[in-house]
């Protein structure tokens, strides 16, 4: 099988390393850093060059990007992917489910129709773009993965020779989880604790709940306990805070009243 890729040096393409292949079919956030931190560090600050359209700041350029770069990225989930994970991961994974469906039926060709521009299968060889550019070989041990994504764009990524991935724009980004249509939350947990899981939007502090509840700030722990134990919220620390958030769970049982 080949496989023609493209490289891009034009402002607006991120860099490499973060569409290194996926390290397995259910990585972590900590296998996906773990991965990233085993590179060169020169690598990665060659790459960032690569993929910046202006002179890279001094700290990025600097002993130890490597830190800064692990630090953003596990920023980056814990405040704006984490709290809607176990939503999106149930529409990434009904997504797989359709496209295997549809390998059985059509082959491959079928499943690389809607992958994004010039993504199609043609005697033989994997097209990913319709530049002039030699096609790369895959050898028959290497990994090909088809990697769902919540973002709009499609692109591609390797790692070495074995490793290759192809990344998508999921159907259904904003589809409906099956919430119930019951109403009367705070009858069912109480009003103080109905308050705080409908505050849970974006993840919050024990203080930062207390500031938007009006409730001591001794009552909103008690209050998370709860909430912790009947899997409504969950928690993860982010340097010296506890963010707390809803989970897929108690979006569902709040969605009625909403």
């Amino acid at each position: 099988m080949g496989a023609v890729f493209e490289h891009y040096s034009r402002p607006g393409w991120f860099a490499d390393f973060l569409g290194i292949p996926p390290p397995s079919t259910s990585p972590t956030i900590e296998d996906e850093l773990h991965q990233i931190s085993a590179l060169d560090e020169q690598e990665l600050i060659a790459q960032l060059r690569v993929s910046t359209p202006s002179v890279l700041p001094p700290i990025l350029e600097s002993d130890g990007v490597m830190t800064h770069v692990l630090g953003l990225l596990e920023w980056t989930w814990t405040h704006t992917i984490a709290t809607d994970w176990p939503r999106r991961e149930r529409i990434l994974r009904a997504d797989i489910v359709t496209r295997t469906h549809r390998l059985a039926e059509h082959g491959f060709a079928g499943v690389l129709q809607d992958l994004g521009k010039r993504r199609e299968w043609s005697d033989g060889h994997l097209r990913v773009n319709d530049h002039d550019l030699p096609t790369r070989q895959l050898a028959r041990s290497a990994r090909l993965s088809l990697v769902p994504s919540h973002a709009n764009g499609s692109w591609v990524g390797w790692d070495g020779s074995d490793r290759y991935a192809v990344y998508y724009p999921v159907t259904g980004v904003l589809a409906d989880t099956g919430a119930g249509r019951a109403g009367g939350v705070d009858r069912l947990i109480g009003a103080n604790r109905a308050r705080l899981l409908g505050a849970l939007d974006v993840p919050q502090t024990t203080s930062g709940l207390a500031a938007i509840s009006g409730l001591p700030i001794g009552a909103v722990g008690n209050h998370l306990r709860v909430l912790l134990d009947g899997g409504l919220v969950a928690k993860r620390r982010s340097g010296r805070e506890v963010l707390y958030w809803r989970t897929a769970l108690g979006d569902e049982l709040l969605a009625p009243s909403r």
